[in-house]
């Protein structure tokens, strides 16, 4: 009830500034568990994803979207708990590598895990190197890996600035990843890396952002 109540109330706001147009929904399952897996441009990503997906997405959200201060800081933390988001420390390495169980345990109940492998959001508009906990929870859970591209999300809502600007959005699900020829592989690091590769390849692809293997933290601590 909480989810229909946020769409509800959202969606007109989100709606008349993003004008979102979508393709290749028929690549979402109607039921049971599936992750989706998105280039990262804007903290709105994940606002237009829990729109267009016709059922609850799970995210695990950083820890700072929790404990925000003020009547912004409120809000923001009442809409990611009312969603079902799931606050995760990224500075502390013990708890980050538990969000992945986290992660097994929300696709055991059937249901749609939302993630952006880059990590962070890009901090210059390009499509970075992928972790590879996405395809690890995917071999070990058997869930289907949806890519979905998002384009134009960093114009509507810009990186560090809250205002939103009007313009058009476009999301594009992509087919899901066939991973019946790697299930049989050892699961190792380097069979994860060379998945993610490949879903990064296909994001980069749809997207038109130009790729590049190293991790989007590292450029902004880097300050590039």
């Amino acid at each position: 009830m909480l989810f229909r109540l946020i769409r509800l109330v959202l969606t007109p706001a989100v709606w008349l500034f993003g004008r979102p147009v979508v393709k290749g929904r028929e690549h979402l399952p109607r039921t049971g568990p599936v992750i989706v897996a998105g280039n990262h441009l804007s903290f709105s990503d994940s606002l237009f994803l829990i729109l267009v997906v016709r059922r609850p997405v799970v995210f695990l959200a950083k820890n700072e979207y929790f404990t925000g201060r003020g009547p912004l800081g409120w809000l923001q933390r009442g809409f990611f708990a009312a969603a079902g988001q799931i606050p995760v420390d990224r500075k502390n390495p013990g708890r980050a590598a538990g969000s992945l169980q986290q992660a097994v345990r929300i696709l055991e109940q059937g249901k749609v895990w939302g993630i952006f492998p880059e990590g962070t959001r890009s901090p210059d508009g390009r499509l970075h190197r992928g972790k590879t906990g996405v395809i690890r929870v995917a071999l070990a859970t058997g869930a289907p890996v949806v890519p979905v591209v998002l384009r134009g999300t960093d114009r509507v809502n810009p990186p560090g600035t809250t205002i939103w600007r009007p313009g058009r959005v476009h999301i594009t699900f992509c087919p899901p990843l066939d991973l019946s020829s790697y299930r049989e592989r050892p699961h190792n690091q380097a069979l994860f890396r060379e998945i993610t590769d490949e879903l990064m390849q296909i994001l980069a692809r749809h997207s038109g952002q130009e790729y590049v293997d190293v991790y989007a933290a590292k450029v902004k601590s880097d300050g590039r």
